[in-house]
């Protein structure tokens, strides 16, 4: 026998259920970005020209960088010989002008070695072909959403090659931009939460 009380508990039990899972799920996305932020190790990354606007989440820079486009001699291993979703591994080392640069680019995971990160890519398509050639990857650290109005001066820096983007990588590849500047200056830092 079901009373007035039961039947007015059972929906509020079902939406505090849904409401501490939706809560859990939005924790989560936090924390994972923040926990990059907070123990990944910094890399510098030069930038090269592009272009921006996003209507529902305002004005961006897009960035690109000197690792987006491998060449061939980068990679080792096999390659996949059919047309499938595939990540690409890629080791960056340090270089004598602070900034890193890719030494090498796999398939297949890359262990860790020296002083070397391990940069992942997010998945893409790729399409084989008779002679490997270049690869164009991203490693979802391609737009940073800045305050509406304050792209312009961001553009124009990346645009006149001033522009560095320092990010944090941790163990399993996964990057997060970490701070913006301009001639070496930060102009941005990008806060934990």
């Amino acid at each position: 026998m079901t009373t007035a009380k039961t039947r007015w508990l059972n929906p509020l039990l079902a939406a505090l259920l849904v409401a501490g899972v939706q809560t859990a799920a939005l924790g989560y996305m936090i924390e994972s970005r923040a926990s990059i932020l907070r123990s990944g190790r910094d890399v510098l990354l030069k930038t090269v020209p592009v272009d921006p606007r996003d209507l529902l989440r305002g004005d961006y820079v897009i960035l690109s960088y000197d690792i987006s486009r491998l060449q061939p001699e980068l990679f080792k291993g096999d390659t996949p010989k059919q047309s499938e979703e595939a990540k690409v591994y890629v080791r960056l080392e340090r270089q004598l002008d602070g900034f890193w640069a890719a030494t090498e680019a796999s398939f297949a995971p890359l262990s860790p070695a020296g002083d070397s990160v391990v940069l992942r890519s997010l998945p893409f398509t790729y399409y084989p072909s008779s002679a490997l050639s270049s690869v164009n990857v991203e490693y979802g650290i391609e737009r940073f959403y800045v305050p509406e109005g304050e792209g312009r001066t961001l553009e124009e820096a990346r645009n006149a090659e001033a522009l560095s983007v320092n990010i944090r990588v941790d163990a399993k590849g996964k990057a997060q931009i970490r701070e913006i500047a301009v001639n070496g200056s930060p102009v941005y830092e990008e806060p934990l939460y």
